[in-house]
């Protein structure tokens, strides 16, 4: 490939998966430096890769003004004019592969798209005739459509980049704990017993109220967790934007969080975590050293490759049987055990 090329990247939502395609852009950055590397977004996830070194140009994807076969068309017709040699499609849905058909049928812009899990078995999981199982990490998968690039893949090195400032306006957070409830399905929120319990354990145990971080949508849930933990956390649910709260983890000493955008977001900015996972695959991702799993495998678990409104078997053992005592012997081991003492 000839030095500067421009190529545009399409990875519309959500925040997790936007984060994930910043160690693909970072090896197509390295390799080609002189290329320049537009992406699109829909608007309200911008702040997910706004700011990031391995991107050019950030051009933003509004629903109610683009979305529509008619207004598709017509905004890849508007993208055409940037001259693009090639698009990569990370999304591979309706919206995405519009705007890549469009560029590669009408205005000669060279097409890849990600390799994603066969339609069919996507029916057969959803209709719980087979158990859900990866076939490759996301990020192994994005790789896969810049297969022709000779990218050389090096895990998941994830980026979240904020204003430089924010950093000095957290750090009186220094080594605090934080906790990300929510989640985008509810089978994917542990319960807020178990936050809650383990928050007061940690408090008493270790000296420090626990922060609580999430949208305006996790307020309700944190205030519950706020009460069964009798005042053990600082409640920042729904005060923080999204760049606060990347500045934030990025002074804490760990996060624990479901499977979730915070759980990308805390690797982007170098803060340990503790994740949990039940009704979703833990295969998705490739675990770094600073990256600890909590996983109350049982056998129906994964079931699901985003989760679900409600259990399919309706018990939600998967959740519900993971006790705080459990997490918390986790943690233990592996942030104070290991240094022979009780740090508070």
């Amino acid at each position: 490939m000839e030095n500067q090329k421009r190529i545009l990247v399409i990875r519309l939502s959500s925040i997790g998966d936007v984060i994930l395609t910043t160690p693909v852009l970072k090896a197509f950055k390295e390799k080609y430096p002189e290329s320049i590397i537009d992406f699109l977004v829909i608007d309200k996830f911008k702040d997910a890769i706004s700011l990031s070194p391995y991107v050019d140009n950030l051009l933003l994807f509004n629903k109610e003004k683009n979305d529509g076969l008619s207004n598709l068309v017509k905004f890849a017709k508007e993208l055409s004019k940037n001259e693009y040699d090639y698009v990569f499609d990370l999304h591979s849905k309706f919206r995405s592969k519009i705007i890549t058909f469009v560029l590669s049928k009408f205005y000669g812009v060279k097409s890849y798209t990600y390799k994603k899990r066969a339609f069919w078995k996507s029916i057969l999981v959803n209709m719980k005739l087979i158990k859900y199982e990866v076939d490759n990490t996301i990020v192994k998968n994005y790789f896969s459509a810049f297969k022709d690039f000779d990218l050389e893949y090096q895990g998941e090195k994830l980026n979240f980049s904020f204003e430089p400032e924010l950093k000095e306006k957290f750090k009186e957070y220094k080594d605090y704990i934080a906790f990300a409830v929510g989640a985008s399905k509810e089978t994917k929120k542990w319960t807020v017993e178990g936050f809650g319990k383990l928050a007061k354990k940690l408090y008493e145990t270790y000296g420090k109220k626990v922060i609580l971080v999430g949208g305006k949508e996790d307020c309700e849930r944190c205030d519950k967790i706020e009460k069964i933990s009798e005042n053990s956390v600082i409640n920042l649910a729904g005060k923080l934007s999204l760049k606060e709260t990347g500045a934030l983890l990025s002074q804490t000493r760990f996060l624990l969080t479901n499977d979730s955008g915070p759980f990308h977001m805390a690797r982007g900015v170098g803060c340990k975590t503790f994740v949990i996972f039940g009704p979703t695959s833990p295969g998705m991702f490739d675990f770094g050293e600073n990256d600890i799993l909590v996983y109350n495998k049982i056998d129906c678990s994964p079931c699901s490759l985003h989760g679900d409104k409600v259990c399919p078997k309706k018990h939600f053992k998967c959740m519900k049987e993971l006790s705080y005592e459990k997490v918390f012997k986790i943690i233990e081991n592996k942030e104070w055990k290991k240094n022979g003492s009780k740090e508070r």
